[in-house]
């Protein structure tokens, strides 16, 4: 895919409004009040925007997708049960406040992405679309958030998921490159902006990973699954700017969903 500046503008822009399994048809937030074996929680890296394939029973803003990396999982490995609550443009406060219900004794598994939107990934894009000063100091700026307000969000985040469910492996997955550096788009982000973005996504998955290491948990890192299926490589598994498909911009596909996210997620689990 090849966008253009003005696309990848407007993409970043409306992208800031919106960054098991037993059968597709039938998977759903479970009663909040019963504990599931696996819960998948998150942002809509873990929902699976951009996967298509939108379960209806989860309405039009969570994407849910019936190609993500969760419901993949559930289907092979048939956990006791399945609580499927990850949403799109889910930050660390909504994981909070609407997704830990179905947390509890029982529960065994918990796998979960967060933390692109509470670093304002989408300011950074629309950011380094301009190029130059403006990408380096938002780039700045979302470093920052990671190294205070995210780490703490993140902190307590973990600390709650692992006192309502004391029992559970926490798999917590990071995020991958979006840019193929040296690859075949012609025209969108200046290399050197491309780089600083993946550079942010690294810094990010650094604290991310540090975060889960303090609390037990186990990171799941996804850049070298996804290496050479960045944005601009010749076989992407992520999505460029797609102005018709405006929330699956820069979000993995079907294929990054069942090859670069759910093997990093059967070998933590």
């Amino acid at each position: 895919m090849r966008p253009s500046r003005t696309a990848a503008v407007a993409a970043s822009l409306l992208l800031s409004a919106g960054c098991a399994f037993v059968d597709p048809a039938t998977a759903e937030v479970a009663p909040r009040t019963v504990a599931a074996g696996y819960v998948a929680l998150g942002d809509s890296y873990s929902s699976g925007a951009g996967a298509g394939d939108y379960l209806p029973s989860a309405g039009k803003n969570c994407k849910r997708s019936s190609r993500a990396y969760p419901v993949l999982w559930a289907e092979a490995h048939r956990p006791s049960s399945f609580s499927f609550l990850a949403c799109n443009g889910a930050g660390t406060g909504e994981v909070l406040s609407e997704q830990l219900g179905p947390l509890g004794a029982r529960t065994r598994l918990v796998s979960l992405t967060v933390g692109g939107t509470d670093s304002g990934f989408a300011t950074v894009m629309t950011s380094c679309a301009l190029g130059g000063t403006p990408c380096r100091s938002a780039v700045s700026r979302a470093r920052t958030a990671m190294d205070g307000p995210l780490a703490r969000n993140l902190d307590r985040l973990y600390s709650v998921i692992r006192n309502r469910a004391p029992a559970a492996r926490v798999v917590v997955l990071g995020y991958p490159h979006l840019y193929h550096l040296r690859g075949s788009c012609a025209l969108g982000l200046p290399e050197v902006e491309r780089a600083a973005i993946n550079d942010a996504v690294d810094h990010l998955n650094e604290v991310i990973a540090q975060r889960a290491a303090d609390h037990g948990f186990t990171f799941a890192d996804v850049t070298s699954a996804f290496a050479g299926h960045e944005i601009c490589s010749s076989r992407p598994w992520l999505h460029g700017v797609d102005v018709l498909a405006i929330t699956e911009s820069y979000h993995p596909t079907a294929p990054g969903q069942s090859f670069g996210y759910l093997p990093a997620l059967d070998r933590a689990s």
